[in-house]
């Protein structure tokens, strides 16, 4: 029989706790008497948040000895918590037929390679366009994100810089992926021409970011209400006025890198928000200024994802190949070097 009436589902192995597609239905034993109600249903593995299984409750999607309560209702030995999750509802958002460079895909996630000067997620005066729309049209298999069917982003690149994105296609992947990104986990590896000759090898830049004071579109080291940023980083190759990097950020903070290395003062080579025009003398000169104009866009590419497998459990990477205007440029620094 099953623990409460009216689920026809057949019980499990423990008859404490079942799940039965979208219905679920717990008995609360000794080891989780006195926690609340919200936290237990994250910690029962359902695919929530703390703020979706405060809204299910309130909503009276989830019941507690089948009666309303509260999300910060305090569990007692026996406890009965039941309900069902709701089934997602279709995005406001217009599918559309934009061409996307995929490097992998199967039931759980997807990794694309996205080109520069597409923008991750619809906002505000820019609702079409984006990877979403692309990826709405692309994956007919989404089975629903925070209660919706629309691709789960769990990190982002700004609209310029290139390279390799994991996507979650469910719940249970996107939560999973969430987590590696905000225990840090993730291993992310990104390519930059910067201005300026590095003296060093590699370094460490160990500076907190926050909004910039003066100008609310960028942000900023010299704030005083940063949150703790680490970029670490390598040289991969000199070329005088400018210098190839390897760069590991260990934080996932807004415009990190970019705002990292210009405060080294060897800004993104065309960052046109944190970079500059370039200096007198030899950038004058035509060959530099024709190999200057292959970048309409900042040079920052992200190159490698290392990351867990949602379902598998297995360590996999993707690598995004360096880009045809990078590499155009690259090309043509080493011949002038």
């Amino acid at each position: 029989m099953p623990l409460v009436s009216g689920y026809t589902h057949s019980p499990p192995i423990d008859e404490n706790r079942w799940v039965r597609e979208r219905a679920f239905c717990f008995r609360v034993t000794e080891r989780e008497v006195g926690r609340r109600l919200d936290q237990f249903l994250v910690e029962a593995g359902l695919p929530l948040s703390r703020t979706q299984a405060k809204h299910l409750i309130e909503q009276r999607h989830i019941l507690l000895n089948q009666s309303a309560t509260k999300p910060s209702a305090r569990l007692k030995v026996g406890d009965v918590i039941s309900g069902a999750l709701p089934a997602p509802q279709p995005l406001s958002l217009i599918p559309q037929p934009i061409p996307l460079s995929v490097l992998y895909e199967d039931a759980f996630i997807i990794v694309i390679d996205k080109p520069p000067g597409m923008v991750v997620h619809p906002a505000p005066g820019n609702l079409s366009g984006t990877l979403v729309n692309a990826l709405l049209h692309h994956c007919q298999d989404l089975s629903g994100i925070h209660g919706t069917l629309r691709p789960g982003i769990v990190h982002r690149l700004d609209k310029e810089t290139s390279g390799v994105m994991v996507v979650a296609k469910n719940e249970e992947a996107y939560h999973h992926l969430a987590k590696q990104f905000k225990n840090r986990t993730v291993e992310k590896v990104y390519l930059a021409i910067v201005y300026g000759e590095m003296k060093e090898a590699e370094g460490l830049i160990d500076a907190p970011i926050g909004r910039h004071p003066d100008q609310r579109k960028k942000m900023s080291i010299r704030t005083a209400r940063g949150r703790a940023a680490l970029t670490w980083w390598k040289v991969l190759e000199r070329f005088g006025l400018f210098t190839l990097l390897e760069i590991h950020p260990q934080t996932g903070r807004t415009h990190q890198i970019r705002v990292h290395l210009t405060s080294l003062g060897h800004p993104v080579l065309g960052d046109p928000l944190y970079g500059k025009r370039g200096k007198s003398g030899i950038l004058d000169h035509p060959r530099w200024r024709d190999c200057l104009k292959r970048m309409d866009r900042q040079a920052l590419h992200a190159y490698r994802l290392r990351l867990v497998h949602p379902r598998t459990g297995e360590r996999v990477q993707f690598t995004a190949p360096i880009p045809q205007d990078m590499k155009e440029t690259l090309d043509c620094l080493r011949s002038l070097r």
